[in-house]
């Protein structure tokens, strides 16, 4: 039983370090929407970048859309509010709202950070 145990603690720990590893190399899709270039907007756009830079740097796609300029795109996705930020992948799906002023909610929300600390 002990040999059993024993090999299901190294499964499971492989298992652990290779979830970690995948997260660790993980591309990352964002869109962030944003309604024209008012202040809230571009403190929005520098502060998802400056996040991404430090946290996940050559590891993500951001991808700006002004709802002015594309609303066929906030009405598929029922954006009601901006700036509005959507985690595409690595999945699950995350919308977060605001100037993403927050960085350890931003943390959090996209897995960089477990809710514990």
């Amino acid at each position: 039983m002990n040999k059993a145990n024993n090999k299901i603690t190294k499964t499971s720990n492989a298992e652990f370090e290779t979830a970690v590893a995948k997260q660790n190399s993980a591309t990352y899709a964002f869109r962030l929407y944003i309604t024209g270039m008012t202040p809230r907007s571009i403190q929005a756009i520098a502060k998802v970048r400056q996040l991404c830079e430090k946290h996940l740097a050559g590891r993500f796609e951001l991808k700006v859309i002004d709802i002015y300029q594309q609303p066929a795109l906030a009405k598929g996705e029922q954006i009601i509010a901006t700036p509005t930020l959507i985690k595409e992948l690595p999945l699950p799906l995350r919308k977060f709202i605001g100037d993403m002023s927050e960085t350890e909610k931003f943390l959090v929300g996209v897995d960089l950070k477990s809710k514990d600390g």
